[in-house]
This record gives structure tokens, sequence and C-alpha cells, in this order.
């Protein structure tokens, strides 16, 4: 009878962990992404134009274009080329790109033609929700690095998608190169289940577990 109770229980653990794994977390941080215009900026002119800009060429070529809401930051170069960093969603990076070329033309910068949008990288973080042997995953999952002298999470170069993964023991990880936010969540769902056929997943963390 304890025997069987025992084998109970591991069936029940092993479902347990299972529904962890299935459904890893995914949060954009940050969406890196070039502006491209069909003709070049005045940086001069945008200076003298909009307040709260910062400009230094003797520094960097480019200027310094602050958005509070959405909140966001542009370089923007004299050759047209912008490049648009701290929104945390596709949706988002668009509204910012139109409300500058709002600004902009409110100031008497007119801006003609429509602006080509590439998104250059997506960071992310994620979570399996589950205690990962990293020694093991490096020793089985192909592509992987992991040098914990050196720095603490696994290195794991997925090919497709075609991203970079930062993994931790605590089940946490730091996902790059992302092009487009399907790829995030397909690239977490992709390494949970990876780990999990290689038993790399030891257990769920603590909190999991309340």
């Amino acid at each position: 009878m304890l025997k069987y109770l025992a084998l109970l229980d591991m069936i029940r653990d092993k479902v347990l962990l299972m529904e962890f794994i299935a459904r890893p977390t995914t949060r954009i941080e940050n969406i890196v992404a070039t502006v491209i215009l069909e003709h070049g900026i005045d940086l001069d002119l945008l200076e003298s134009k909009i307040p709260n800009i910062t400009f230094r060429p003797d520094q960097f070529p480019g200027l310094i274009f602050r958005l509070d809401k959405p909140k966001a930051t542009a370089l923007i170069f004299r050759s047209g080329k912008m490049v648009v960093t701290g929104t945390k969603s596709t949706n988002e990076l668009i509204e910012v790109v139109k409300r500058m070329i709002r600004i902009l033309a409110r100031h008497g910068i007119r801006i003609t033609g429509k602006p080509r949008i590439q998104i250059q990288n997506i960071v992310a973080s994620g979570d399996i929700h589950a205690l990962v042997n990293l020694e093991r995953a490096a020793y089985m999952l192909e592509d992987s690095m992991y040098e914990p002298e050196q720095f603490p999470g696994l290195i794991h170069r997925m090919r497709e998608p075609r991203v970079v993964l930062l993994i931790f023991s605590s089940g946490k990880m730091v996902i790059t190169g992302a092009k487009e936010e399907k790829e995030v969540e397909e690239a977490a769902k992709k390494i949970a289940q990876e780990l999990t056929d290689l038993g790399c997943i030891i257990g769920p963390r603590l909190e999991e577990q309340e």
C-alpha cells in the first residue's frame, strides 16, 4: 500500500511539473528599430524648433529625441535614418513613430513619404517556472555554452527561431535577437520543451509549489 501511494505521489509530482513547464511566460522589455525616411533632416533646424532635444555634433553625429508617452528615445541622423529604442510592443513602436512625425510637422519640419520601420532586435524576459540543471543542459543541449565561473547563466543559440537565450538555474531567461514578437513566445515554449525532453528540469521553484 505504501509503495502504491509513493507511486501515486511520484506521478502527481510529474504531472504538476509538466504543468509548470508547459506554460512559460514572456515579457518584452525593449524593441530596437530602425526608421528610414525618404529624405534627409536638417538637425540644426530641428534643434532650434523643438525643446528638450540633445544635439552635440562634436561628440555624436545624431540628435537625441526623447518621448515621455509612450516612453521612447530616438537617435536621429542627417541622412533621415533614426534608431528608436524603449518601446515594448510593435504597436507601441508604430505609435511612437507616428507621434514623432506629428511633433516634427507641428514645428514646421515636414516629413514626406511613408517611413520604413525595421525591427533590429527584441529583448525579452522569460520564465519557465521551474528549476533547471544547467550543467546537464550544457552537455545535452546543442549550441550551448556554460562557464559558471565567468557568468551564472547558460548561453544557448537557438537556430529556429534565430535567437539567443540566457538561461538561469532559477528558470528565468533573457531572450534576444528576435525580429518579431511571436518569435519570443515561440522560443520560450521550444526551450521549455527541449529542457524537459532532455531531463534538465529539476522541479518547480518553492513559490510555484505554494
